[in-house]
């Protein structure tokens, strides 16, 4: 868990650190490294999420999931236990960062803090069902590592994590659109801070809300269709 909770420590306070000296925050009330933490939080939840569906693939390379497909279980509760194990996790360390906002100066009352919590289990949710699918495909942890990196990657740099999606070009708007990291990212910046400007919230509330449940339902239902081929 220490080393998990690292990475994203060290973005937000040494990479936060070095931007924020490059970065003119004049024209508003937040500092740079309180305008990563909602993208850092994301980050943790993309990776996290993502990485604990690595299981599957372990699982089928060593015969283990093979057993568990034979079971007297349908192929939907297998997929939920991986989901709901995969969400916990990140919900989790999505919390024990966002306990770390008071030494940003950031003040969070509790109806926000349990505001964050639902949200950062609906992104934990979508997240985990669309690695899990994904890993439903794959036959070996060399072929997960290679595709995880060429999804998560540019998911994470196109989230509006780092910098606001209205300053990216045009051309690379219309992939933070399709991106569902940049409505949970967006989603956090309602509750972490409002009225910012071009730092703020760039999407109504509703509409992060409905794409990340839209985004889960359809995850799921593929992830569960596809075991259910399975063997």
């Amino acid at each position: 868990m220490f080393v998990t909770i690292s990475r994203p420590l060290l973005w937000l306070f040494i990479v936060g650190s070095g931007f924020g000296q490059m970065v003119n925050l004049t024209s508003t009330n937040i500092s740079y490294k309180q305008f990563l933490l909602p993208g850092i939080i994301g980050m943790t939840i993309l990776f996290s999420s993502v990485f604990s569906t690595i299981s599957v693939v372990w699982d089928r390379e060593f015969g283990f999931l093979r057993e568990m497909l034979v079971a007297p279980i349908s192929r939907t509760t297998i997929v939920m236990g991986k989901l709901l194990s995969g969400t916990a996790l990140s919900v989790f360390q999505g919390m024990v960062l966002l306990l770390i906002s008071p030494l940003l100066g950031m003040k969070i009352t509790f109806a926000g803090f349990l505001a964050m919590v639902i949200l950062i289990a609906l992104l934990s949710l979508a997240i985990t069902a669309m690695g899990l699918f994904i890993a439903s495909f794959l036959t070996s942890l060399e072929g997960f590592n290679v595709i995880m990196n060429f999804i998560v990657l540019p998911m994470f740099f196109l989230s509006g994590a780092l910098y606001p999606m209205n300053k990216l070009p045009e051309i690379l708007k219309y992939f933070t659109y399709v991106n569902p990291l940049s409505y949970g990212v967006d989603a956090f910046k309602h509750i972490l801070f409002e009225n910012n400007g071009t730092l703020g919230a760039e999407f109504p509330l509703l509409l992060d809300i409905g794409v990340l449940i839209l985004f889960s339902v359809i995850m799921i239902t593929l992830a569960s269709y596809s075991f259910e081929r399975k063997g």
